[in-house]
């Protein structure tokens, strides 16, 4: 900071001390996103001390807003499931970005058809745990959907090569502006209105280049249909909700035959789908976007949470969806849902390897399958689309085995559906998933293969 703020607290006017204390909160967004735990740490306590001192100073009256902005950012911290810990037992940072590792490699001469380009994120859980516009769910999919970066300038090129537009603000990189883009451009959107939505939706459709796919990912809470379906399911079912920003909006619904002007539907996607789209809801209304009609022609994969949770689940919501855990790792998702709290890095290691082996088995199934549809193969050549591929199935795998899923509405859907017995529920995946949890020392969480299921 330059000593610039050093005197902050002598001035006769708190304006230079709010300033600083708006610095830090900046700092700690930006220490999040490049995935500097422990500096963020170690900022939290300096903030908390700053905020003390301008309290006992200046006795503002926007102090208590302050301490909810503290409180925000620590819950924030404490919202991450799994401490992963190292020789000495002190806490290790594992960024979940893409790596050269991270995804199995496609066949060689396997032709790349799509490549991901625009990304919309979208938050709007109700009381779900969130700093400075960013929930936990819309962070851990903004990490996934990004490279990390190579050298020893990684964290430079972290602040400029990523392009992430908020809010209608965009910041182009060199790359960018040469035509290679190493991660998609992405809009972050939290409790967006309808309106909002629709605008960067477009925007995002309008600079899709023709092998461009636009990705959609919907964290939210779900909204109930009308009680007369009448267009199968375009607008009547229901769908996910926007924000109304708007007081006594229950006087507006004025009876229940009306469809929720503040509520994203599958029909409102339909015009998107003129281009290829690559849809993800997380939400306990997912299922009614299953079923959306192909009236274009163009490849679309629409990837489902499930619509009921364990009870033993439900309190932790708020804390971040678990669908979304298992597409940002896998391996802290089935931890997480097995209640393990840490795990020393030898482990975590050894599993990640099995881990690995898993999605790689997951791959040879998918792309040898015949009876796979084939607009899963026109966006597997995407290293992000084909992570978030090979994780889902990963997902789908450990809720149909783990004891505590009881039944289809326990588990994630997918549309165009995966073959069962070739991919979803394949012998193969089960047998390596058995044995990671018997590494892991969790067998007894799971059925056996060949114990009833249901």
């Amino acid at each position: 900071m330059r000593a610039y703020y050093s005197k902050a607290n002598k001035e006769d006017k708190p304006d230079l001390m709010v300033k600083k204390l708006r610095y830090y909160a900046r700092f700690i967004v930006v220490c999040l996103l490049l995935n500097k735990t422990h500096l963020v740490r170690d900022l939290v306590r300096e903030l908390s001390k700053q905020i003390q001192d301008y309290g006992s100073t200046y006795d503002p009256g926007d102090q208590l807003e302050w301490s909810l902005v503290l409180g925000e950012v620590q819950a924030f911290l404490d919202a991450e499931p799994l401490v992963i810990l190292d020789t000495e037992s002190s806490p290790v940072t594992i960024s979940q970005r893409l790596q050269k590792d991270t995804v199995p490699p496609l066949e060689p001469g396997t032709e790349v058809r799509l490549t991901l380009q625009e990304v919309i994120i979208v938050g709007n859980r109700k009381d779900q745990v969130k700093f400075s516009e960013l929930t936990v769910d819309m962070f851990r999919m903004l990490q996934t959907l990004e490279r990390e970066p190579e050298g020893l300038d990684a964290t430079e090129q972290a602040a400029n090569g990523a392009q992430m537009e908020k809010e209608g603000e965009t910041v182009e990189s060199e790359d960018n502006i040469a035509g290679k883009r190493e991660n998609p451009h992405k809009y972050l959107l939290y409790k967006p209105t309808f309106s909002q939505l629709y605008t960067f939706l477009a925007s995002g459709f309008k600079e899709l280049p023709p092998d461009g796919v636009m990705l959609v990912y919907l964290s939210s809470t779900g909204s109930t249909g009308c009680s007369k379906p009448e267009d199968e399911g375009a607008y009547d079912f229901g769908g996910v909700l926007t924000n109304s920003r708007k007081e006594g909006e229950e006087l507006m619904k004025k009876s229940k035959l009306l469809k929720d002007m503040h509520c994203l539907h599958p029909g409102d996607l339909y015009p998107f789908t003129r281009k290829p789209l690559f849809l993800v809801v997380d939400s306990e209304s997912s299922e009614v976007f299953r079923n959306m009609p192909n009236l274009f022609g163009q490849p679309r994969v629409c990837l489902l949470s499930p619509i009921v949770v364990p009870a033993e689940v439900v309190d932790e919501i708020a804390k971040g969806s678990l669908f979304t855990l298992f597409l940002h790792c896998p391996l802290t998702g089935l931890l997480t849902i097995c209640k393990l709290s840490d795990i020393p890095i030898a482990s975590w290691e050894r599993a990640q390897r099995q881990v690995g082996r898993i999605l790689e088995e997951i791959a040879r199934l998918m792309m040898g399958c015949r009876n796979v549809d084939g607009m899963y193969h026109q966006f597997y050549g995407d290293e992000f689309l084909r992570l978030l591929l090979l994780r889902f199935v990963f997902c789908y795998c450990v809720f149909r085995l783990h004891r505590a899923f009881k039944g289809p509405a326990y588990y994630p859907q997918c549309h165009p559906e995966l073959p069962k017995n070739e991919v979803l529920e394949a012998l193969t995946v089960q047998k390596q998933l058995l044995d990671l949890a018997s590494t892991l020392d969790i067998r007894a969480m799971f059925y056996e293969i060949d114990e009833s299921l249901e």
